[in-house]
């Protein structure tokens, strides 16, 4: 009886070695677990704990010199062009106006002030901010990083809405005519594109970029359409659609475009929270209580919106929606609670400062501001592309 015992006891021995090993290796770990001052991750976000505070700063040091640099921005933009005009003598007249004392400039310097910049400035900040949070939207409910109206084409399809109703004289909203009419095109296109570029249930990243081929490619042949069967008058008003500009900038097309931008930038931030729980991926964020088809619906219907009161002031423009929201992320990151007001920011202050160079740069000539973005921002799209498909190990 005793050989089983002893035979029993000849694995055992290793075991107990093992098992004793294993022991010293935990208690070890939790030593240097204790010793090391690193804070926990934290369990929900996978980042430090005390990374949180750190990223708050960041944002609000970002959100403060965004503001101010739009702010220094608008008044340089304001005050230069043919007729300069001091920045000094600007805050004086804006004073003036609006009650707080300061003095009107003489009569050459306020009409050009007040009839002529600042309507432009106030357009392209309204049109800037649009595009970005446009931007920043669509990124966040398609889930890659390629998404941007212009890129999916869904600028140029609110643009064929924009120079159907001008080409053939439609009238039926008034004022508000060629707004409709881009919201309507534009709202068709988004629909479009995040059918076709869905499959398996999520977005992927090489059809959404050749569904926006086709359909910028559609829309261009629309737009020709409509040139070849309109007047000369016409004509000239759907070339400024296809370049982009914001030389035809009036009050009247500010309170225009205002209503639809306002309405976009306010709702669009209050889906925030949400955005970032569909980050974590559809099921997730289902179980978490998220409506995703809901939020879908509902950001795509705000993106509808932004785009087509962008387009429908100063024609197609892109890439601001794909350039500024990329630069914040890398600067902050990825939540959505700073990103989208974040890019509203950034927008604006982008073409602010491109429209301030497309009319002084080659002066007294003025160049087309969506060819001006488009300049810069096809090398950037090009790099993220090829950034895109380092990370991803290729698009097979």
């Amino acid at each position: 009886m005793a050989r089983p015992d002893r035979a029993d006891d000849g694995p055992e021995e290793p075991r107990a070695v093992a098992l004793t090993k294993s022991a010293a290796t935990a208690d070890g770990a939790t030593k240097e677990a204790a010793a090391d001052p690193s804070p926990a991750p934290d369990p929900v976000r996978g980042a430090p704990a005390q990374a949180a505070p750190r990223r708050r700063g960041t944002t609000s040091l970002l959100t403060t010199g965004l503001i101010a640099a739009l702010l220094v921005m608008a008044l340089v933009s304001a005050g230069t062009g043919a007729y300069d005009i001091p920045i000094g003598d600007v805050l004086s007249s804006v004073r003036h106006r609006i009650g707080l004392g300061g003095q009107a400039l003489d009569r050459v310097g306020e009409s050009v002030l007040w009839n002529v910049r600042l309507p432009r400035v106030v357009l392209a900040l309204l049109v800037g901010a649009s595009l970005g949070c446009a931007g920043a939207l669509m990124q966040g409910v398609f889930g890659n990083p390629l998404a941007e109206p212009g890129v999916i084409g869904i600028s140029a399809g609110a643009a064929v809405g924009a120079v159907v109703a001008i080409a053939f004289g439609l009238t039926f909203l008034g004022n508000w005519t060629v707004t409709a009419a881009a919201f309507i095109a534009g709202l068709a296109t988004v629909s479009l594109v995040y059918a076709l570029s869905r499959s398996g249930g999520r977005t992927e990243v090489v059809t959404l970029i050749l569904t926006g081929i086709a359909v910028n490619a559609f829309a261009g042949a629309l737009i020709g359409l409509s040139v070849f069967f309109a007047d000369n008058s016409a004509i000239t008003q759907i070339t400024f659609w296809q370049l982009g500009s914001l030389s035809q900038a009036t009050w009247p097309k500010v309170l225009a475009v205002l209503p639809c931008a306002l309405l976009g930038l306010l709702v669009a931030p209050l889906s925030a929270r949400k955005l970032d729980l569909l980050a974590l991926g559809e099921r997730p964020a289902r179980h978490l209580g998220v409506d995703v088809e809901r939020l879908r619906i509902t950001m795509i219907l705000v993106v509808a919106l932004l785009t087509a009161a962008a387009v429908a002031v100063a024609g197609v423009i892109t890439f601001v929606g794909l350039l500024v929201p990329h630069l914040l992320r890398m600067a902050a990151g990825p939540g959505h609670r700073f990103l989208v007001p974040g890019s509203a920011l950034g927008g604006g202050l982008v073409l602010v400062s491109a429209d301030l160079a497309a009319r002084t740069v080659a002066a007294p000539a003025e160049l087309p501001l969506g060819v001006l973005t488009a300049l810069f921002g096809s090398p950037f799209f090009f790099w993220l592309l090829r950034r895109t498909r380092r990370k991803q190990g290729g698009w097979a």
